[in-house]
């Protein structure tokens, strides 16, 4: 295949996913969202294993990658409707958490333009575990999240369709190798019979 085939596109989409994988993870982690954080750990492993499979020319770890893009697709469905509160779940449940701590998102007190809110004499959260949300935010830290879900589905919607095309051109080269005698069990008997038959005739010729 060549440079600018499906192959590199697959190549350069893999890269932005570590790249974003990795922008996200370290805002999960400022949060203490443990699932997310979980999950995408995952995910970075499962990238780097198709963007190892799409170098090397191994369509097996590519159809791996195909699959985990489908789930990850289906995580960050879930992520979206989660934090959208979509058919029943609340935004500040603690869901993410594994209960482990009250904390939510990071953006919810650091999101773009939020002010935060000082707490009164006393009413310091116990622990520092939960922190109260800012105020005046030009965008609410549901919809960050929400937006960070979606560029995830798109992307990997985007590394699916790629793989399986990359998958399928690996395979029908893999075939057409074959057919033409690629991988012939008996290509030194071939190359050898007819110096071999020569040589017989050439002892026999009378004199």
């Amino acid at each position: 295949m060549g440079c600018c085939s499906g192959r590199c596109a697959l190549i350069f989409l893999c890269t932005f996913q570590l790249v974003t994988a990795l922008e996200r993870q370290v805002f999960d982690f400022l949060g203490y969202q443990w699932a997310p954080i979980l999950a995408t750990f995952i995910h970075i492993v499962m990238v780097i294993l198709g963007l190892f499979g799409t170098i090397q020319y191994r369509p097996r770890y590519i159809v791996v990658y195909a699959v985990w893009a489908a789930i990850w697709i289906t995580w960050n469905v879930f992520i979206t409707c989660f934090y959208l509160e979509v058919g029943g779940l609340s935004k500040d449940s603690e869901l993410l958490t594994f209960n482990l701590s009250r904390h939510r998102s990071w953006w919810r007190e650091h999101g773009p333009g939020c002010q935060r809110e000082e707490p009164g004499a006393g009413l310091e959260p116990p622990n520092g575990q939960a922190l109260g949300p800012g105020v005046s935010c030009t965008l609410e830290h549901g919809y960050v999240e929400a937006l960070h879900s979606a560029l995830q589905i798109l992307v990997a919607l985007l590394g699916f369709v790629y793989a399986c095309y990359v998958v399928s051109v690996l395979t029908e080269e893999e075939d057409s190798f074959d057919f033409i005698g690629g991988f012939d069990p008996f290509p030194l008997y071939h190359v050898t019979e007819k110096p071999s038959n020569l040589l017989f005739e050439q002892v026999y010729l009378p004199a």
